[in-house]
């Protein structure tokens, strides 16, 4: 059965790059916000080697691509985003990464995280990239128990930042996965425009962009239908005992 009621007011996103989160909830995003609920992001990267252009440094593009993940995080009503800048295309589930992601946990103290699925292999657009599922990896395993449990990184204690139970996880999902829809309808366009602010990483060929924008249009329309309204956002919903 597919749920969409959704009663929580703080909500985060962990994913590993810069447009990552756009592609994985920019319209629910906006819908939240708009409604009052409070949106955090997390990066464990800044993208730094996204590029094919062997004269862009990867100082240089993880100073782009985080300009335009700020603006693309403005455009839907983010509240905060953080950049844990772990180096790009190389990323591993580390327990340093967990403790990072468990500190922002416990910082900003989200009712509900939401991230990547560390399984997926495949996705619409193509093969996922191995930081997606370290990135999903590390943030369920920093939900739970590591945010939860007193003992689990001592020092966070120290720093000021107790154990946070968050109380759900809602996980990208493909393929017929999903048990939660998001109606986006009315701020579907907000999350193409958000992709939009990645200008780095957009094909410049317009023919190419139209037919890019299509192809969101198509599989967003696609999930919609199985609500009955223009546009959704679908993910796999687990909640934290």
């Amino acid at each position: 059965m597919v749920d969409t009621n959704f009663n929580y007011q703080r909500i985060m996103a962990i994913v590993a790059h810069p447009d990552d989160v756009d592609f994985l909830m920019a319209a629910s995003a906006a819908k939240w916000s708009s409604e009052g609920r409070e949106i955090n992001y997390v990066l464990c990267t800044s993208g730094d080697t996204g590029t094919s252009n062997p004269e862009m440094s990867t100082d240089k593009l993880a100073s782009i691509r985080e300009r335009e993940q700020r603006a693309a995080a403005d455009i839907v009503g983010v509240k905060e985003v953080v950049f844990l800048r772990y180096p790009d295309n190389v990323l591993q589930n580390t327990i340093s990464l967990r403790k990072d992601i468990v500190r922002q946990i416990r910082r900003l103290k989200p009712e509900v995280v939401v991230c990547g699925n560390p399984l997926t292999y495949f996705s619409p657009w193509g093969l996922n990239h191995p930081d997606h599922r370290a990135s999903a990896a590390a943030a369920l395993e920093a939900v739970f128990p590591s945010a939860r449990d007193y003992h689990s990184f001592p020092d966070l204690i120290r720093e000021g930042f107790p154990p946070h139970n968050v109380q759900e996880v809602l996980i990208e999902a493909y393929s017929d996965e999903e048990d939660f829809i998001v109606d986006v309808s009315e701020t579907f366009e907000l999350k193409i425009s958000a992709l939009k602010m990645h200008e780095s990483q957009m094909v410049k060929d317009p023919a190419r962009l139209r037919q890019f924008e299509e192809q969101l249009r198509k599989e967003y329309s696609r999930i919609g239908s199985k609500i009955g309204v223009k546009y959704a956002e679908p993910f796999k919903r687990v909640s934290i005992f």
